[in-house]
């Protein structure tokens, strides 16, 4: 793979390229690491890379790395940059015949989200987007068990992802990952919606294999002078007709990373937490509580979640190896279209379609805000 953005000073960088080396399937082979073209070749070195695979802009990198060989080209680029600078390079980078993987939330705009759709369509590309919380074994187990009716009709579904980072204004002392986060020129027209926010919708439609139809939205900027929402609590109206919840926050004081999704049926609920990501709680009117957990005979009944553990049960398995699923999983899909043979879509990541649903979410929250929690269609 060629990599656009991570330099030095990126928190996510660093963990796209862990991902990506944990199954000793890819190899970073080029990179438009920083727009500070020393910044850029820094990183290139100490990632061991020639530096004439080192590049000062993106455009050169797309550009040059397009004319090399088919065995010397990269087989995709990832792209882990800023959210305004999504758009660009995943267009560029289609266009140029490469494969792409890209941070979330898709782009900027549903304009751009569907521009990008018809450009995947059009050259037959594959792209994933990284909303890695699907990589989750039990996410898997919990998805089976919705879609295979384990639980019954839902009835509810309620997600929620708390952070406290964003308490103070962090943004004015020099902290480049809240920096362009609080910026609508780097981040959007969202902030905490936007970051988190698209994790919580994602993973609520994954799940469940609902699509959202229409939400109403408030949305709060909590800190003083803060451009962006902080803050927001979100009613969504499923494709079914039940209700649901999506609450997401950055100034929830003392809150880590903490992602949860509660779905209720009918027959059974369950209950997934980030936080504790090898278990899920499995909930019954007529049995006790229930705890699945990663790699054993509960989890190994579906067909998904033993494909996505990697380790006996008991040692714990997170966010990396999470992330590093759906790297192997767009690994495999690339490797089954150079062979002319199907790719199984029980090695599934999100794509296109997730993108521009997570853009169309993201452009009903803020109208659905700015008039007062009006239900907004997607």
């Amino acid at each position: 793979m060629g990599m656009i953005g991570g330099g030095e000073g990126s928190f996510i960088g660093p963990v796209h390229r862990m991902a990506a080396r944990l199954d000793g399937m890819i190899t970073l082979v080029s990179g438009a690491f920083s727009s500070d073209p020393a910044v850029s070749e820094s990183t290139g070195l100490k990632e061991g890379l020639a530096r004439e695979r080192v590049y000062d802009t993106w455009q050169d990198m797309v550009k040059t790395e397009s004319r090399l060989p088919a065995g010397e080209r990269p087989d995709f680029i990832a792209i882990v940059t800023p959210n305004h600078l999504h758009y660009g390079p995943a267009r560029m980078a289609l266009e140029a015949g490469f494969d792409v993987l890209c941070d979330k939330p898709l782009c900027l705009s549903v304009a751009e989200a569907i521009d990008l759709h018809e450009t995947v369509e059009r050259t037959g590309r594959l792209f994933c987007l990284t909303h890695n919380y699907t990589g989750y074994p039990m996410i898997k187990r919990a998805r089976e068990m919705v879609l295979g009716g384990e639980i019954g009709e839902i009835r509810k579904v309620a997600v929620e992802y708390f952070q406290g980072w964003l308490s103070s204004p962090v943004e004015t002392t020099g902290n480049r990952q809240a920096e362009w986060r609080a910026d609508p020129r780097r981040a959007g027209i969202a902030g905490t919606m936007a970051d988190i926010g698209t994790h919580a919708f994602n993973l609520a439609e994954y799940v469940t294999g609902l699509e959202t139809v229409a939400l109403s939205a408030d949305l709060h900027s909590v800190l003083p002078g803060r451009l962006l929402d902080d803050d927001g609590s979100v009613f969504l109206l499923f494709s079914s007709g039940i209700c649901g919840t999506l609450l997401a926050s950055q100034v929830a004081l003392g809150e880590e990373n903490n992602l949860s999704l509660r779905v209720y049926g009918d027959k059974g609920s369950i209950s997934w937490r980030q936080m504790e990501p090898n278990s899920l709680k499995v909930m019954w009117p007529d049995k006790p509580l229930q705890i699945y957990r990663t790699a054993t005979t509960f989890s190994t009944s579906g067909i998904s979640s033993p494909l996505h553990a990697r380790i006996p049960a008991g040692h714990p398995e997170g966010f990396i190896e999470a992330f590093a699923n759906l790297y192997r999983n767009f690994a495999m899909n690339i490797q089954a279209v150079r062979e002319a043979r199907k790719h199984d879509p029980v090695h599934d990541y999100p794509g296109i379609n997730e993108g521009v649903r997570g853009m169309k979410f993201l452009e009903a929250v803020v109208s659905s805000g700015m008039n007062k929690s009006v239900r907004t269609a997607l």
